[in-house]
């Protein structure tokens, strides 16, 4: 969650989402491995993201990427991250299980239902088709 609110923090521009991990690490102290984890997926996110929003574009057709809500387009791109170039940190059902979790925390009525439907086509078009990157 804590990669999330960073991520999702610099979609405004106040800060870089590593700065904000790191505050909210100050804040609030992780443990080691938590800390870790999160500075990952915010790396990565970073590192990846054209390649992230390339895919979300194409599996999210109907509504283009900058009309999606800041929650389910960063929920989607960690997700997606997980999913597709994380090594195998946490398997796929486990990422769009809590890409669905933070989708209902965060997000509105829709959210829950756009962020599944998007990974579900991500999981029967890319993973089973052994197409993942």
């Amino acid at each position: 969650m804590r990669a999330f609110c960073a991520l999702f923090e610099a979609e405004f521009g106040v800060m870089p989402a590593t700065t904000a991990l790191r505050r909210s690490h100050e804040y609030a102290p992780m443990s080691a491995e938590q800390a870790q984890r999160a500075s990952t997926l915010v790396a990565g996110v970073i590192k990846q993201r054209d390649d992230l929003d390339a895919l979300i574009t194409e599996m999210a057709d109907r509504l283009p990427l900058e009309q999606m809500a800041l929650v389910d387009l960063t929920v989607l791109r960690i997700a997606l991250f997980e999913m597709l170039f994380d090594n195998g940190a946490v398997r796929p059902n486990t990422a769009v299980r809590h890409a669905v979790t933070l989708a209902k925390r965060f997000g509105d009525d829709g959210s829950r239902r756009f962020v599944s439907g998007v990974l579900g086509s991500v999981t029967r078009n890319r993973l089973q088709a052994g197409t993942a990157e």
